[in-house]
């Protein structure tokens, strides 16, 4: 069985599926590895280099031609028409913010299954590329804060006085959160930090920050994945209320809060940025989707009223070496789930529906969307 690496082709995508020492790996596990000419060149990752590991570089055409298993970055919206019946494709396909683009691809026959709808089991830990991505753009956050911030991060004692250290706020205490805090404070920052979920202030606080806490009651404030719910408009704006004086007194604000296949909640209102001093920045991490922040353009830097937003859309692309060394290490982990013991020798790759790993990431197979909540929409 052939396993295929082609280029990413989305705008601004500098990530590759598998870095070449992952390679190694799939060779031998009994896989063939063809990987498209300058597929890692973006990331760091020669061409000299995957053959060096036992692959070999070909043309875009001959990846989708000759491959049994497509491993991808973004699998969507992808080649749908240089695709083949029988053929696998893996890769983060936002089945539930793009489902036309996940039915376009069920045309074409392959079978593709979603990174991001791994079950949050621990079986699957090792499998989980959202986390993964969220720890990248969490840490990549804070170093865009630091660069545009006209302060420094950390308190010095110097002969000219003490300078006081950089105010940084974290909204959403998730993996991004998370990895957000623990930068800021590596660099000196005072963290605070908020979450809807009450459940994260125990992390929060053993990171040496303080959790924020406000006066709101959420209902199921956390699905059974640990990811925060969707919560209705009035809870969002009585939460808006509590938080203005909180992201006023800070130099740096980070938003990370993401509803999966939902846009993102506004969290940062324009009132919130102007009561901001001067030169504060606020670093949107869910720009992606719309943006915590009202003032959000994704790429873009907007200034408003002295204040920076930066509302970065692909935050790992930024990083895109170790980005990729973890998204390597989570596909071809989860590829070898699915293969089992003598997968490698067969000539299709077997899906097994009993499975709950495989089960929860399986979009489409046999021409056909299969996904009940895709089915749904």
């Amino acid at each position: 069985m052939k396993v295929g690496i082609p280029k990413e082709i989305c705008p601004g995508e500098t990530r590759v599926a598998v870095i070449p020492a992952t390679v190694t790996s799939l060779v031998k596990s009994g896989l063939e590895v063809a990987v498209e000419q300058s597929a890692g060149t973006a990331a760091g990752f020669t061409d000299e280099a995957y053959r060096t590991h036992g692959a070999t570089v070909v043309s875009r055409a001959d990846v989708f031609r000759t491959s049994d298993i497509l491993l991808q970055v973004r699998a969507t919206p992808g080649d749908p028409g240089l695709l083949r019946q029988g053929q696998a494709v893996i890769g983060f396909a936002d089945p539930l913010g793009a489902p036309g683009a996940v039915r376009a691809l069920a045309s074409s026959g392959a079978s593709l299954f979603s990174m991001e709808l791994m079950p949050r089991i621990t079986r699957a830990q090792s499998m989980d590329a959202l986390s993964s991505m969220a720890t990248i753009a969490g840490y990549k956050g804070v170093l865009l804060a630091a660069n545009a911030l006209p302060r420094m991060f950390p308190m010095l004692m110097t002969a000219a006085g003490t300078i006081s250290p950089a105010r940084v706020f974290v909204v959403g205490a998730g993996v991004a959160g998370l990895q957000a805090i623990s930068a800021a404070r590596r660099l000196g920052a005072k963290v605070e930090a908020y979450d809807v979920r009450p459940a994260v202030k125990e992390q929060v606080l053993s990171l040496g920050a303080k959790f924020v806490e406000l006066a709101l009651e959420a209902a199921d404030a956390e699905d059974k994945g640990g990811y925060a719910k969707a919560q209705d408009e009035s809870f969002y704006e009585r939460q808006r209320e509590m938080m203005m004086k909180v992201v006023a007194a800070h130099d740096v604000v980070i938003t990370t809060a993401l509803i999966p296949g939902r846009r993102a909640p506004i969290l940062v209102t324009t009132a919130m940025v102007e009561a901001m001093a001067p030169g504060s920045v606020v670093v949107d991490l869910a720009a992606e989707r719309g943006g915590n922040c009202e003032l959000t353009r994704p790429d873009e830097t907007v200034v408003h009223q002295g204040v920076t937003v930066l509302g970065p859309s692909n935050p790992p692309a930024l990083v895109p070496y170790h980005a990729s060394q973890m998204y390597s290490k989570n596909i071809t982990t989860f590829l070898a789930h699915l293969l089992g013991r003598d997968g490698a020798a067969q000539a299709t790759l077997p899906i097994n529906t009993d499975d709950e790993i495989t089960r929860e990431t399986l979009l489409t197979r046999g021409g056909q969307v299969v996904h009940p909540r895709l089915q749904e929409q």
